[in-house]
């Protein structure tokens, strides 16, 4: 399958290198890949610069927002949630229009510190906001619940026992995410309901910010046990 993955962030890198191990042709999408590629130090988050990585993955694409999600069958939002509606104005509506958009972000709000807040909460979410700016796209919510190296391999965590959830209007999207899923290693996978239900999984991520913190490790994750 052609995916293009916006964002060049821990998650955006994780999802593109296991897809494109797992045979998927893969295109990262970001605003400027030159100003990408040139930059020489780690980011926010510690990670060596892009142009390293890319010379571990050469089989994965740098590419505009517009031209990555252009060209992917289906387009994962790995953007930070606080960038997330521009990212995918840079992609452009027309780009995404019928595709699966299967959106991993989370509104996390920074602006005061750690740990974060959420900038939309309770009667709305972010998942639902990229739905009113794309609403040709099918967005999917899933795998916001968990730190990227779990996304993509669930065995790390209790062998893999745990659950991920889905979100979504469209009943054919979300079972082309559901099988991206498997692919991915998750066995235990829950279908909500609509895109309003994204709201609960969001609203998560301030107690997986504590947890991570009691816990010491971002590698754990929920089991629903039934």
């Amino acid at each position: 399958m052609n995916i293009a993955v916006l964002g060049t962030g821990t998650v955006g890198r994780t999802l593109a290198g296991k897809l494109s191990e797992l045979g998927h042709d893969v295109v990262i999408g970001t605003r400027d890949p030159e100003a990408t590629l040139a930059r020489t130090e780690a980011d926010a988050m510690g990670n060596p610069p892009y142009a390293e990585w890319q010379a571990d993955h050469p089989a994965v694409r740098l590419a505009p927002f517009a031209e990555a999600a252009a060209s992917g069958e289906l387009v994962i939002n790995a953007t930070g949630g606080g960038g997330s509606l521009d990212a995918l104005s840079l992609a452009g509506a027309e780009n995404l229009a019928g595709k699966v958009l299967l959106d991993v972000s989370n509104p996390l709000d920074f602006s005061q510190g750690f740990p974060p807040s959420l900038f939309v909460k309770d009667t709305d979410s972010l998942a639902e906001q990229i739905q009113r700016a794309v609403p040709a796209a099918r967005v999917v919510k899933s795998l916001n619940t968990m730190t990227a190296a779990v996304m993509v391999d669930p065995a790390r965590v209790g062998a893999g026992d745990h659950s991920v959830f889905v979100s979504g209007n469209d009943p054919e999207a979300k079972r082309t995410v559901v099988s991206l899923l498997e692919d991915l290693g998750h066995t235990d996978v829950i279908d909500l309901g609509d895109l309003p239900t994204a709201r609960g999984v969001e609203m998560y991520l301030p107690l997986w910010l504590r947890m991570m913190g009691a816990v010491g490790t971002p590698f754990f994750n929920i089991k629903v046990v039934r």
